[in-house]
């Protein structure tokens, strides 16, 4: 049993700084480089695309990472593991080996965790009684499986530890907790059980800290003034013991901040009740944390307690719930928000004239309310503004009518009130709502797979 390992977080989501991960495996000594690319919408997203393309689905920029790290990976030792499989992780292995083989390595190790996709199995799973029913209205989710675009099972650590114990260098999953992604190291390498629920919440708050990556860093801080270096920002390391206790660091040298409060903001990022943080692996409990300031850069973690875990997993689905359009025009100095106000209400008349039909009709005035619901007043609408951006954001279920209704913001421009701009980027076009389907499914009801592959 190594004395300590440390994980480092790579990515806080898809999109996030392309050269965090690499940094992280060249920048210092890590053992595991742990990347989450996923969020609720992320699967719908890598859905349509595979829809559009057998080969896509997955974060297709997760293999340029691999590339650049694959002498870390097998000079250093380093393991990564990554939820960029998304709904296709067989095609993101694919290109992993064709990569590797490439650059002249003929023994990396790939390991895929899939079986968390029960799209095409909807309605076996209704059938057998599991009516996926909607955690916030309770309905089943036969009202909305024909309009699905994803249906995934949120899988813990333990496929992930299975994968570990096949020796593979680079370990690929479709959708796993964030927290199972740091979790499963720590149990791979210090041995812990699965019914030892203060272990299991250590490396589920662990994984909470980093899953965001340099949100605990510096980055999106309250306090932001108190980073230093935010160009070359330092992505965070967890620093585990076999004992449960752990450090939250960075590599030296590198910018952003560490201290108690970062780590305490990103501790209370996306919980409800912190006595119930639930996952597949432990309930863990928020409450009985302890944080201290050790060092510079340097927070330590310590009194984890945790609960068992439910019999259920919790599935995420997506579904198509109509259509959207937004789209702006920029009112001038004098009688901007007048002007802006005005914009609005002819758009919305000649809407109706037309017989558009939409379940919503929003407009904002950015200048004035666009970060509230700040009423537009008698007295807002006599004080001068240089300027105010009028946005027009509408939703309907018939795409033809939003459709018709965006070929009527350019002649606004010379039918309406004067001093108006900003129109550019082509007539706005209606585009998919995408709404989510929480649910609970036994978890004796699916199972993960674990397959180990390699270069040919």
């Amino acid at each position: 049993m190594k004395d300590f390992i440390r994980i480092a977080s790579g990515q806080g989501f898809w999109g996030d700084l392309p050269n965090a991960p690499v940094n992280q495996a060249k920048k210092g000594p890590i053992d595991y480089l742990v990347m989450d690319y996923l969020a609720e919408v992320t699967m719908s997203i890598m859905q349509k695309q595979r829809m559009r393309n057998p080969d896509w689905g997955y974060a297709r920029d997760f293999v340029s990472v691999v590339e650049q790290v694959l002498p870390e990976i097998k000079n250093d030792g380093i393991k990564v593991i990554s939820n960029a499989g998304g709904v296709n992780p067989m095609a993101c292995k694919d290109e992993i080996l064709k990569i590797a083989k490439e650059k002249g390595y003929t023994d990396l190790k790939v390991a895929v965790v899939d079986g968390d996709d029960i799209l095409d199995q909807i309605d076996e799973l209704i059938k057998e009684g599991h009516t996926l029913n909607n955690m916030d209205n309770g309905k089943s989710i036969a009202e909305v499986k024909d309009e699905l675009l994803s249906a995934n099972v949120y899988f813990g650590c333990w496929p992930i530890v299975e994968a570990l114990r096949t020796d593979a260098d680079v370990i690929i999953t479709g959708r796993v907790t964030d927290t199972g992604l740091t979790l499963a190291p720590m149990i791979h390498e210090f041995g812990w059980e699965a019914d030892d629920f203060d272990k299991m919440a250590v490396g589920t708050i662990a994984g909470h800290i980093i899953e965001c990556g340099a949100q605990v860093s510096g980055g999106n801080f309250t306090d932001w003034e108190k980073v230093d270096d935010f160009t070359e920002i330092g992505f965070p390391i967890i620093e585990a013991y076999p004992n449960g206790d752990f450090y939250v660091t960075k590599h030296e040298n590198t910018g952003g901040l560490i201290s108690e409060m970062t780590v305490k903001e990103q501790l209370l990022y996306e919980i409800g009740d912190p006595s119930e943080y639930i996952t597949p692996d432990v309930i863990a409990d928020f409450t009985s944390i302890q944080v201290e300031e050790t060092d510079t850069n340097r927070v330590k973690i310590t009194g984890i307690k945790g609960h068992p875990d439910t019999p259920t997993y919790k599935v995420s689905a997506s579904y198509n719930d109509g259509y959207k359009l937004s789209a702006t025009l920029v009112y001038c100095w004098p009688d901007a928000l007048k002007k802006a106000v005005k914009g609005a209400e002819i758009l919305k008349s000649r809407a109706e004239l037309l017989d558009l039909e939409f379940d919503a009709f929003h407009s904002e005035y950015i200048g004035y309310n666009g970060n509230s619901e700040i009423p537009v007043t008698d007295e807002a609408l006599e004080k001068d503004h240089d300027e105010i951006q009028l946005r027009v954001s509408l939703s309907g279920k018939s795409k033809r009518d939003l459709n018709r209704f965006g070929m009527e913001i350019a002649p606004l421009i010379l039918t309406g009130p004067s001093g108006v701009t900003g129109f550019a980027g082509g007539r706005p076009k209606a585009s998919d709502v995408v709404a989510y389907w929480p649910a609970l499914l036994d978890k004796k009801a699916v199972k993960p797979r674990v397959t180990l592959y390699e270069i040919d």
